[in-house]
């Protein structure tokens, strides 16, 4: 990476704008309307923030029956996307493999849903 593509250095205020928390899938299932290939995935955050959906392009390493239970962080505090039919309300994380596909981030310990990354 070169300093041309290097992001601007941003204040402790300004991460603590971006609100990311830990949830667990509760469903997970194709979604073939989606331009790339994606899933469409409910996701509990606890009682304080709820239950959300998330449209997300993790078909190449992950099926749906493998993802329900799994704990995946995700962005809580973006404006909802409407993806077709769907409406995304979380951004779910991840980070690039070799080839650019996703894989997800998640806790290595047990840590209640809603947590917020910090």
């Amino acid at each position: 990476m070169t300093a041309a593509d290097q992001p601007p250095t941003i204040s402790f205020d300004d991460f603590l704008k971006v609100d990311i928390r830990l949830g667990t899938i509760l469903s997970a299932e194709p979604f073939p309307q989606a331009r790339k290939p994606a899933y469409r995935l409910v996701i509990d955050f606890g009682p304080a923030i709820g239950v959300k959906k998330s449209s997300a392009q993790i078909t190449r390493h992950y099926r749906p029956e493998q993802l329900v239970g799994r704990r995946v962080a995700a962005v809580v505090n973006f404006p909802p996307r409407q993806i077709g039919s769907f409406l995304s309300e979380v951004l779910t994380l991840g980070f690039p493999d070799a080839d650019g596909e996703v894989v997800l981030i998640g806790p290595d310990r047990p840590a209640p849903d809603g947590g917020r990354l910090f």
